[in-house]
């Protein structure tokens, strides 16, 4: 059998005897998987770069002194790896052994108990039995940001926490403290987490291999509310859920399970099931008028930059608070939602709501951070969204329930805060509230209907993308851009353009703090990387071109509300209900 990438230049080796051919620079690691050979980390993941921080990916070369580490050590011509022989077995048995002593023996009660990378691994090696003592430091959990817990004990130092967080995300957060076997993982200047530069995006709980980072588990607050019958509960899905929530029942990435999430969380007691695709398209509607009013009319600085994702607003606020004229006004899609339902919803029910429980269900752990943020989040003189679960927190709650998911028929939102285009869909990917935005503000600029609604340019996972768009005669040039760390150098270039006295570089600049945008939140299933974000992103652009409707200005639920209730696009309500403000805060709390 024989594993052939084309490239060039390209290397040739053999692994186990299997003779395989990779591109030049391929770590054998990688070369290793591509001949279907399994050989165990706990430190490398696809995102990162290689560290060798565990030790557990030895492997020996036919020939060679000494075992080499197969994720930072190139395949080269004429290897003859071998990965698993008794010795490697032994030596990656006795580091497993070192790893578990400084472990607490706490599974059962951990928040990654059967999705823990390292339980996988034990389990592999058959690790029935604790040789060496155990030594485990007595550190208090983190809970201080309310979003993600940090159990210090729990952390195997393999530093991918670290690497995401400084590396793709720019945050700088976490660092490891002390020296030897006290080394651990810490906030910089050992402080609180809610104290330090976080900006609570859960990227680091994405790819931390243990429970070490969890999001705040609130899944018991939701239960008590469903059971309480003083409550209204109601509750809405964010567009990227629909496509990652069957990776959790073992169906692939992508797959579509709206219709199927709108009948099971019906079962769950929700009285109203409505869908945050909706509230995305109120959101376009509101920030492509916003822009439109910028670009055409003058009136107010450009680029116009979004402000659906908390963690980038967070990161704004504390790091290019110089950009805060430049942020859309226009609240996330989840907090428009939470607005509507507590106004324009119980109105039209008839509903208290102060009696009202709305819940979100949310790709991202920094939604339960936006709940707090300003007053502005009150402003239907409720707390306008109760509570924020992630992706993760809701496949707990429908396999604790009883239903069998997979197998429910197909269900439908509530009329009146349910329906959305598919430009609401597309939310959920990078470069999707900039396509969506755009294919609404060509409209109003133009007073046309588009023939043609995809904006490929803006769609991909490159870290920064750039296009030009013609609106109104006038090209439009745009930038998207995800992961934290790719957003420096595109607002440096404005910055650097300001300073000139040059026309800005970008009109119109779109944001996400995680790699991928939603699809690759800080709350999804884990094991995410570039080919489950492009099939999660897949499944919400097939989900855009199996709607009718393709532009949220179209959705005939968003005409009746702004008929019915708000008036017009950024209207005096509009503004009272839909729309925030931005305040420059310290990197570090006092």
């Amino acid at each position: 059998m024989s594993t052939v990438i084309a490239a060039s230049p390209t290397v040739k080796a053999t692994i186990n005897g299997l003779p395989v051919e990779v591109p030049d620079g391929t770590s054998i690691l990688d070369a290793a998987r591509r001949a279907a050979v399994k050989i165990p980390t706990l430190c490398k993941h696809p995102d990162l770069l290689p560290t060798a921080a565990c030790g557990l990916c030895i492997v020996r070369n036919k020939g060679g002194p000494r075992l080499l580490r197969a994720c930072c050590t190139p395949l080269e011509n004429g290897m003859e790896i071998v990965t698993h022989d008794h010795e490697i077995v032994e030596v990656r048995r006795a580091t497993l052994e070192l790893i578990l002593s400084n472990h607490p023996a706490e599974c059962l009660n951990c928040g990654r108990n059967g999705e823990c990378e390292l339980q996988a691994i034990a389990a592999d090696f058959n690790l029935r039995e604790a040789p060496i003592k155990r030594y485990v430091r007595e550190i208090p959990a983190d809970r201080s940001t309310g979003s993600i817990i940090v159990e210090f004990e729990k952390c195997i130092k393999c530093g991918r926490c670290l690497q995401v967080c400084q590396e793709i995300q720019d945050v700088w957060a976490l660092s490891f403290l002390e020296r030897g076997i006290n080394t651990r993982m810490a906030p910089a200047g050992d402080i609180l987490l809610a104290d330090s530069p976080c900006v609570k995006c859960g990227q680091c709980s994405a790819h931390c291999p243990t429970g070490a980072i969890v999001e705040n588990d609130e899944t018991a607050a939701v239960w008590e509310a469903l059971h309480d019958p003083q409550k209204t509960c109601v509750v809405q899905i964010a567009p990227s859920v629909r496509v990652t929530i069957g990776e959790a029942f073992g169906l692939p990435p992508g797959t579509n399970l709206t219709k199927k999430l709108y009948t099971a969380l019906r079962r769950l007691g929700f009285r109203a099931v409505f869908d945050t695709n909706f509230s995305a398209d109120v959101t376009i509607v509101e920030e492509a008028t916003e822009f439109i009013q910028r670009f055409v009319h003058k009136r107010g600085p450009l680029p116009l930059i979004t402000s659906c994702c908390p963690s980038w607003t967070d990161y704004m606020e504390k790091r290019h608070w110089d950009f805060i004229d430049n942020f859309s006004t226009a609240k996330s899609p989840q907090q428009m939602l939470g607005v509507l339902a507590k106004t324009y919803y119980a109105e039209q029910a008839k509903l208290d709501p102060a009696k009202l429980f709305v819940a979100s269900i949310m790709p991202c752990t920094a939604k339960k951070y936006e709940l707090s943020r300003t007053e502005e989040m009150f402003a239907s003189g409720h707390k306008d969204v109760d509570i924020a679960l992630t992706t993760r927190e809701l496949a707990r709650m429908l396999k604790q329930s009883g239903i069998d998911f997979l197998n429910l028929p197909d269900g439908e939102p509530d009329s009146i805060l349910g329906e959305y285009s598919g430009a609401g869909t597309i939310f959920g990917a990078t470069g999707g509230v900039m396509e969506a935005a755009l294919r609404t503000a060509v409209h109003y600029a133009t007073g046309q209907k588009l023939g043609k609604v995809e904006f490929e340019a803006v769609r991909g996972l490159e870290g920064v993308k750039t296009a030009e768009v013609p609106v109104a005669g006038t090209m439009v040039r745009v930038a998207v851009a995800h992961g934290l760390s790719h957003v420096a150098a595109v607002l440096e270039q404005v910055r650097v353009a300001r300073a000139a006295g040059k026309d800005t570089p970008y009109h119109f600049i779109e944001v996400m703090a995680c790699p991928g945008g939603c699809i690759g939140g800080g709350g999804q299933p884990y094991g995410v990387d570039n080919e489950r974000r492009r099939l999660r992103t897949a499944g919400l652009y097939q989900d855009d071109r199996d709607h009718a409707l393709r532009c949220s200005h179209e959705n005939p639920e968003v005409q009746r509300l702004y008929a019915d209730f708000l008036g017009r696009p950024n209207s005096p309500k509009a503004h009272q209900l839909l729309h925030t403000r931005y305040t420059a805060r310290p990197l570090y709390k006092k």
